[in-house]
């Protein structure tokens, strides 16, 4: 599939310039970064909770137990996954032109609860988009440890996807004439240096796989 399915909620309405249909957009969203928001309904109320996800393929997977309440309530029940990424603040010559740059994807569906044999998978692609090569390294879950893990997995099937980018574009009406400074400020996240836990044995060293998040 290289284009995503259009529907009725991921026509895009608004910024309609802004948005896309390209299934490798989407996949770009979701490999940069590693939390979500998901949004569902919980005993009537509505809840946006954080929470770490992986993505691989066709298949989102991520940390659930709000979402599996809600599942045991109602085993069709619908939920929106969102994933953004702040690149850059968007500064105009007024302020009604302020925006910002980003990326964004929403995917809406009904997940399911991942079954013990199954969740090693997810935890592995959760683990990896993480920090890629810690599944190798540390110690993997115990069966008392997966039977204590929710994990959902969701199909990118039904997904909508915005991307902003540039500069202010007041630049060719009246507000250009005020003599004032407009541009945008790049954001971005990066990793600090490690710290060791205050109880780690000596001669212990850093794994090649964690040094190189600093230049990732």
């Amino acid at each position: 599939m290289s284009e995503l399915a259009v529907t009725e909620r991921t026509r895009h309405r608004r910024m309609r310039e802004n948005g896309s249909v390209r299934k490798a957009d989407l996949d770009a969203v979701l490999a940069a970064g590693f939390v979500c928001h998901l949004g569902v309904v919980v005993d009537g109320t509505p809840m946006v909770v954080p929470t770490v996800y992986g993505a691989t393929g066709d298949t989102l997977y991520f940390h659930g137990s709000v979402a599996s309440r809600s599942l045991q309530q109602d085993p069709a029940a619908e939920l929106c996954v969102t994933v953004t990424h702040v690149d850059g603040l968007v500064l105009a010559r007024s302020v009604f032109e302020h925006s910002v740059n980003y990326r964004c994807a929403m995917v809406y569906g009904v997940p399911r609860v991942l079954a013990d044999e199954e969740k090693l998978e997810g935890l592995r692609v959760l683990s990896e988009q993480c920090a890629p090569g810690q599944w190798d390294y540390a110690r993997r879950p115990n069966r008392k440890e997966l039977a204590a893990t929710t994990l959902l997995a969701l199909d990118l099937a039904e997904a909508s996807v915005k991307i902003s980018v540039g500069p202010p574009d007041d630049g060719e009406g009246p507000d250009a004439e005020l003599g004032l400074w407009a541009g945008n400020v790049p954001i971005r996240t990066v990793f600090d240096a490690p710290v060791p836990a205050p109880d780690l044995a000596d001669g212990i060293t850093l794994p090649d796989h964690i040094a190189a998040l600093r230049t990732a």
